[in-house]
């Protein structure tokens, strides 16, 4: 299998698994419906996870931007910049993206945005700083790459639907008791079994999903953003040196921490909990796998 056979696949996949989210959505509705005895609350989770859904796909962007204390830059603020993104994306037969500067020390990097036409890349002044110019192009080639295997988009889909189970579970948890005191019904004890395991297991079994997907996207861009350097060293050197700079981005958000070419927090943990809900896959495995292309 070749990587753009592989990329194909995992695509497919990655969508697959979505419609497999969206029914879980549809389906917690539908359970929690059946407990309270209100058809309604299957028609609220519908309509407020289209509603969200939309509303993030327009500004997303926006959002993550904003979240990340962005400032938008031209080519004459960062020449060196603006010169190493265009002509990868040239090579990379994608629009120009726009570019914005994080006013932070620790070197990372992100983009965002729902289409190619609508693309961002963001770096901090601390990976301005630290990466060397091929460094920084192996970096800039990561961050196109997810622009080009429209990663932006799935990202964004994963987190609104861990998000929307995660808000249908806490709801549940919360109005268990009092709803069905006020409702008068004795229910099913099954059901009522069913929906409590659902609400607290459904989560957990969310977002690992979701980090799982990240992690194997990562690896894909790396091999991708190699691919159109053709020198994969440059971006094996660049991940040696954000992972091991001590400093984290300041005010660094678990919503947003698989975006970053590196997970932006710097504390670690050896333990196989710790590592099953990393959202980047260890960097370790990434140089090596970049060095073996090599």
């Amino acid at each position: 299998m070749t990587l753009y056979t592989q990329q194909e696949a995992n695509v497919r996949k990655t969508w697959l698994l979505f419609a497999v989210f969206g029914g879980v959505v549809i389906g917690a509705g539908f359970l929690f419906a059946q407990i309270y005895g209100d058809p309604s609350i299957l028609v609220i989770a519908v309509l407020v996870s289209a509603v969200t859904s939309i509303a993030s796909y327009w500004y997303s962007d926006t959002i993550v931007l904003k979240m990340a204390n962005a400032e938008p830059v031209s080519r004459e603020s960062a020449p060196e910049l603006y010169r190493v993104v265009e002509n990868l994306a040239i090579t990379a037969g994608l629009p120009m993206p726009k570019l914005y500067l994080i006013r932070d020390a620790s070197p990372n990097a992100f983009a965002t945005g729902r289409t190619p036409e609508q693309a961002v890349v963001a770096v901090t002044e601390g990976l301005l700083e630290r990466l060397d110019r091929t460094e920084l192009e192996g970096v800039i080639a990561h961050e196109l790459a997810h622009i080009g295997n429209r990663d932006m988009l799935v990202s964004t889909v994963a987190v609104i639907l861990v998000g929307c189970i995660a808000l249908a579970s806490d709801l549940f948890m919360r109005t268990i008791w009092r709803g069905r005191r006020g409702s008068g019904r004795d229910g099913s004890g099954l059901l009522l079994i069913i929906g409590i395991a659902f609400a607290i297991l459904a989560p957990i079994a969310a977002t690992l999903l979701r980090l799982a997907i990240s992690r194997k996207r990562e690896f894909l861009a790396d091999a991708t953003g190699a691919l159109l350097t053709r020198y994969p060293e440059g971006l094996a050197r660049a991940l040696e040196k954000i992972a091991g700079d001590p400093r984290e981005v300041a005010g660094a958000s678990n919503a947003m921490a698989h975006l970053w070419i590196s997970s932006p927090f710097k504390k670690n943990g050896g333990s196989w909990l710790h590592a099953l809900f990393l959202t980047h896959p260890p960097t370790v495995e990434r140089i090596e796998a970049l060095r073996h292309m090599g």
